[in-house]
């Protein structure tokens, strides 16, 4: 019978430990769906301008060498996108991953992208001006604001997700460290029970 109650104590508490776990997990903020489909949202109305400044780019800058070039990463960067949001829209919890972290990088990468279209824009416009190419440096005017504004707001955009997924970092650092503390303090106990003499 000893035995039997010694077993029962040890579930007990057990059963204690975890249930501790459990009344702390309930402090933990993770990103909702709510809030990842707020910041996905925003990113698509900003992928959706920076998807109109890159048709621009490739009507004014053209489709060939260093401008090609730039215009099929761009793309691909669209790509990316496309299929991130696809899965997101599927199951926004892919978000409190390490996909997450790509995300971040996609909306980077595209703000990075429509600044470089902005300065090749510009400095296009000055020489076509230089060759009196008035229509066609007005032309390079325009998609050099297009981009910045699409840089912009993708910039500002990024900010908001890349803030989200701190949230998201924060919250599994602290459910780690509550999980480790739990563990060590049922670890402690199991021990002391184990040499209090029978």
């Amino acid at each position: 019978m000893p035995i039997a109650k010694n077993g029962f104590a040890i579930a007990l508490m057990v059963l204690g430990c975890a249930s501790s776990g459990h009344a702390q997990d309930k402090d933990k903020h993770f990103p909702s769906d709510e809030d990842i489909n707020l910041v996905v949202g925003q990113a698509n109305r900003a992928m959706e301008q920076y998807k109109l400044a890159i048709n621009q780019e490739e009507i004014f800058m053209g489709k060939a060498g260093a401008e090609a070039e730039a215009i099929s990463q761009d793309r691909h960067v669209l790509e990316n996108w496309d299929f991130a949001t696809k899965a997101l829209h599927a199951k926004p919890q892919i978000f409190n991953t390490p996909a997450g972290f790509s995300v971040v990088l996609t909306l980077d990468d595209a703000a990075r992208n429509g600044m470089v279209c902005a300065t090749q824009a510009v400095s296009n416009s000055a020489l076509r001006a230089m060759a009196l190419e008035t229509g066609k440096a007005d032309s390079l005017v325009h998609l050099s604001q297009t981009c910045m504004d699409a840089s912009t707001l993708l910039y500002t955009v990024s900010e908001s997700v890349a803030a989200l997924y701190q949230k998201y970092l924060d919250a599994e650092q602290q459910l780690a460290e509550e999980s480790f503390d739990v563990a060590s303090k049922c670890t402690a106990m199991l021990k002391k029970n184990a040499t209090t003499p029978k």
